[in-house]
């Protein structure tokens, strides 16, 4: 019997018995979201890339492959995984990474791992093998369902197979940095992003502004010299320990907050350490401040917040949801586990 057969029966029978499933590949993000509960359901070992077509690309692999190497096969045909997604773990898988949804320094300039997502082979809630999108952009029609999945954390399908898009790899990247504080920052990250300039990371964090250019040789100095600053000589290291989470700022016990708002947005009145990144519209906060009080402010400026690591984990850790936004979710649920044994809890306590 093959896996695909073996993975549809251990669902159907979970249904039936209405036994929970807490699905994992690598492991690498289990802090993330609320607490899991049920029966271990592993994907770790459908690993492997399925196809690869540098000129069209497109890769597809299986979701237990490793991000180290998927990044790897890439490398070699000097093509990227434009997300930039974190790994968070030797052990990071594709499917994890994009049943996360996570995406790292470059999202804001190249796009979320949600828009990479072509087409996903999964097992629905009922045992059912759904086949969603497809390999190339030319046969993705109709209603975007793989994209959905992407970031639902596996509470709404398990999925087995990932079609992506890829991006060439810049010929050249450039690292500066300038003294000012987190206000001037915000102003000069939201200038830069009006004009023409080929900008793939910005973030602020201890008085330093670091932006990061990459593209054609010729385009990225003449931006460089136009923005200013110092170069930053180990900027490679400096980007992937931010991606990371291994800078300094995310050391400590301290909860660690989340903050989506608008990149326009004042530096918000809340206790704690703040580093800014994607040019300000996402603000990681290292604080004690009661969860009430960091989602109020976020809300106030049109931004959500996220307990990304620490704190409760059995409460609340996603932004709540406005009760028509979640009657959806209840919805698309129902419609893809209506027994509700996929990760149950691990996004919302309703879920």
């Amino acid at each position: 019997m093959s896996f695909e057969q073996t993975l549809q029966e251990q669902v159907q029978a979970a249904a039936a018995s209405g036994t929970a499933l807490s699905i994992q590949g690598g492991n690498s993000k289990s802090f993330y979201g609320r607490s899991t509960r049920g029966e271990v359901l592993s994907v770790n070992e459908r690993k492997g890339i399925i196809d690869y077509t540098p000129s069209e690309l497109v890769i597809s692999a299986r979701a237990g492959t490793t991000l180290t190497e998927l990044e790897s096969v890439l490398e070699q045909e000097g093509q990227m995984l434009a997300f930039e997604p974190a790994h968070f773990g030797d052990n990071a898988t594709l499917g994890g990474t994009i049943a996360c949804g996570l995406s790292g320094p470059r999202r804001p300039y190249a796009g979320a791992a949600r828009d990479f997502v072509l087409g996903v082979n999964c097992v629905n809630g009922k045992g059912e093998w759904l086949r969603l999108g497809g390999q190339v952009m030319k046969n993705v029609a109709g209603y975007d369902v793989s994209r959905t999945l992407t970031g639902s954390l596996g509470t709404l399908a398990i999925m087995l197979d990932i079609h992506l898009r890829v991006l060439p790899k810049p010929e050249t990247e450039v690292t500066l940095q300038q003294s000012c504080d987190a206000a001037t920052a915000i102003q000069h990250c939201n200038a830069l992003a009006a004009r023409p300039l080929p900008v793939s990371a910005s973030c602020y964090a201890d008085g330093q502004l670091t932006i990061r250019l990459s593209g054609m040789e010729q385009g990225v100095q003449s931006a460089a010299a136009s923005i200013g600053g110092e170069t930053l000589a180990d900027a490679a290291r400096f980007w992937q320990q931010l991606r990371e989470h291994q800078s300094a700022f995310f050391d400590g016990e301290r909860p660690l907050w989340r903050l989506s708002v608008p990149p326009a947005t004042a530096p918000l009145p809340l206790e704690g350490d703040t580093l800014l990144d994607w040019g300000g519209a996402q603000r990681w906060l290292r604080s004690e401040q009661a969860a009430d009080t960091i989602r109020g402010s976020t809300a106030a400026a049109g931004g959500h917040a996220t307990l990304f690591r620490g704190g409760d984990r059995d409460g609340e850790v996603f932004h709540p949801l406005q009760a028509a936004l979640l009657s959806l979710h209840q919805r698309l649920k129902q419609t893809f586990d209506p027994a509700g044994i996929l990760n149950p809890g691990r996004m919302y306590r309703e879920l």
